[in-house]
């Protein structure tokens, strides 16, 4: 007789699998709630934008508002995740201040403006007053997390003499403010396409203000 036995627990590629299916359903339902927003927007359509059963949805999440809370975590997660990415050009000590800042500043903004972000901001700002404990974890969970970590980063170059500040959280919010302030106007929150030069033109803007108040 075989003494070999079986384990009851679920394989590592079946919890794989499972695991993508559920990021493949939250970005389908992402792109469905971006595209007809939260009333217009059905669990069929989702499924069908996701390429998986009706019921498979319901495996996953409970009802429509659940998967419209997790949808946007997940999109505000990766969203986030890169501008947080972005801000580890402040650590080099050997660089320019000023050609370091609009080097961070354009990869803030490039994270600011492409459709994701746009579309996430968009749907928080329509939905605010019906989920406004989502609105309130994805402002803890990204935006702020964003904000310290540059005030972080802020905070270490006014250590080293490269900045001059007593309060880098409030320096940090308003060099956020500086590059995006501009682009939620010009952009008109992502509806219109803003030229590359006038980008540009803001982020340095954005850092020859914010220079003349912190800089050395």
């Amino acid at each position: 007789m075989n003494g070999a036995t079986t384990s009851s627990a679920p394989r590592p590629n079946v919890r794989r699998g499972r695991v993508d299916k559920r990021q493949a359903i939250l970005a389908a339902a992402f792109r469905v709630f971006a595209r007809t927003g939260y009333d217009q927007s059905c669990v069929r359509e989702i499924a069908a934008e996701a390429g998986v059963a009706k019921p498979t949805i319901y495996n996953h999440l409970l009802d429509k508002e659940a998967l419209f809370h997790e949808a946007m975590r997940a999109a505000a997660h990766d969203t986030f995740a890169e501008a947080l990415t972005a801000l580890d050009q402040l650590r080099a000590p050997e660089a320019d201040t000023y050609a370091m800042l609009e080097k961070v500043g354009h990869h803030l903004l490039r994270c600011h403006c492409d459709e994701r972000s746009w579309a996430l901001r968009r749907l928080l700002h329509a939905e605010v007053t019906r989920f406004p404990s989502l609105v309130e974890a994805i402002h803890q969970e990204g935006e702020q997390r964003v904000r310290h970590a540059l005030a972080d980063r802020l905070a270490r170059l006014a250590l080293t003499g490269r900045l001059r500040t007593d309060d880098p959280d409030m320096a940090a919010e308003q060099f956020l403010a500086l590059l995006t302030g501009p682009m939620e106007v010009r952009s008109g929150l992502g509806t219109r396409q803003v030229p590359d030069t006038e980008t540009h033109a803001v982020v340095r803007a954005a850092v020859e203000t914010f220079l003349r108040a912190y800089g050395t």
